[in-house]
């Protein structure tokens, strides 16, 4: 007799389909499910990650040590001087403070990206199931918590020297978030070239230049009759001094259309600049 005569008799017959079934379990349930991230996940992933080596690296410690060397760098030379010509060096400062350590959170943000592609991540994210985006958004988000501790670090610094905000709580929030879309557009820009950059070291001294460069020749630390006639023009215009006014005024309650828009407009334009650039990059990479 058969088997399959032998299986018809005992009334137990096994289909080719059932018998596929059985010896091909279902790698969906049980133990063998395969893990299947979605976007949101994965970007928590990476972001913990990068947050995790923040923290091992003294990154976060230095987003709180920085703002404290730039005020006391800053604030205890000029602040005799600035006061014979009136001026409240405390409400003065802070913006300009603020700026740098935003700006130094972009050279951190070029440096993550460099080093990323440098060790291999890059490569390794390509072999896997993630969205195109999703690692340039977590640094993003990475960038945006340093920015946050170094912004929050820096406003207490100023109110131990002095600075407030007499304008209310709104324009003390229209303030922060400036700040930080300042860090954003920046960082945009940075992470775009460190991404295509080969050294992290030279990508950060490339940088670090036009940020001391744009600091100092700015309406930041002095005003602008500080500066010989013949570069008042650029020093007015340029966008760290229309931060630095349009900061200025919302912390002192005097924000005006004069200075809101053209401090909008460099962010709005920086950003329309840096944020494809930013992507192109990151995919180019993947």
């Amino acid at each position: 007799m058969t088997a399959t005569a032998k299986s018809t008799a005992t009334g137990l017959t096994v289909s080719s389909t059932q018998r596929a079934a059985v010896s091909l379990p279902d790698k969906r349930v049980g133990s063998h499910r395969r893990p299947d991230p979605n976007g949101f996940q994965q970007w928590l992933a990476l972001t913990g990650r990068t947050l995790k080596t923040m923290v091992k690296t003294g990154e976060l410690a230095v987003a709180i040590i920085a703002p404290l060397i730039f005020t006391v760098g800053f604030y205890l030379p000029l602040r005799f001087v600035m006061k014979l010509q009136g001026i409240d060096y405390a409400q003065f400062l802070m913006p300009i403070i603020v700026l740098q350590a935003m700006a130094f959170t972009a050279i951190s943000a070029s440096q993550l990206a460099s080093t990323e592609a440098l060790h291999g991540l890059t490569t390794r994210l390509k072999t896997m199931p993630v969205a195109g985006p999703v690692p340039l958004i977590s640094r993003m988000t990475s960038g945006l918590v340093r920015s946050a501790i170094a912004l929050t670090a820096a406003l207490a610094y100023g109110y131990v020297i002095g600075f407030r905000f007499s304008a209310g709580i709104g324009q003390a929030a229209l303030f922060c978030l400036m700040a930080l879309t300042i860090s954003l557009a920046l960082s945009l820009g940075a992470d775009a070239i460190g991404t295509m950059a080969k050294s992290p070291e030279a990508t950060a001294q490339a940088l670090t230049l036009p940020q001391l460069i744009l600091g100092m020749l700015s309406c930041g630390f002095v005003p602008e009759t500080g500066f010989p006639e013949w570069i008042r023009p650029f020093v007015r215009n340029q966008p760290i001094s229309q931060f630095s006014f349009a900061m200025r005024d919302m912390a002192e309650g005097g924000l005006t259309a004069a200075t809101l828009f053209p401090a909008v407009a460099w962010c709005i334009g920086l950003a329309a600049v840096f944020a494809p650039l930013a992507v192109w990059a990151s995919m180019r990479r993947r």
